[in-house]
């Protein structure tokens, strides 16, 4: 199983909206590197979901439900199917992320406006010690 970090700004779509709608289709992605990330997902594979807006953190987890697919709105752009695994509460913000200074070398704190993301088994083992019963 693959880890990756997908944002969203929750104006647009939140965790609550995934909540309620259980599944669905993770597209507008446009940047070739986020977009490679997108194509790199597979069944089964987790995504954090975080919140790029107001105090960015990362909210919830999702898992992706079907292989990446082109986008038939932007054929330089890719979809994959995520549904809802859970909130994770409290919140872990982007500050605590980098005050940890384990991830300074990870896209979300060197490339602030990546949308995608692999996420790092360091970060990922990090997320299990702070949410034990979360299903990481």
């Amino acid at each position: 199983m693959n880890y990756f970090l997908a944002k969203t700004d929750p104006d647009t779509y939140s965790i609550d909206d995934l909540e309620r709608e259980r599944k669905t289709a993770w597209d507008g992605v446009t940047n070739a590197q986020a977009v490679r990330a997108i194509r790199e997902m597979r069944p089964g594979d987790r995504v954090f979901v975080y919140h790029s807006l107001g105090m960015s953190s990362v909210v919830g987890l999702a898992s992706v439900e079907s292989e990446p697919r082109d986008d038939p709105k932007n054929p330089k752009s890719a979809v994959v199917d995520l549904e809802f695994r859970g909130r994770l509460e409290p919140v872990t913000t982007l500050a605590e992320i980098k005050q940890s200074g384990k991830f300074d070398d990870w896209a979300l704190v060197r490339q602030s406006r990546l949308s995608t993301m692999a996420a790092p088994m360091k970060f990922v083992e990090w997320m299990k010690a702070r949410y034990p019963k979360a299903g990481i």
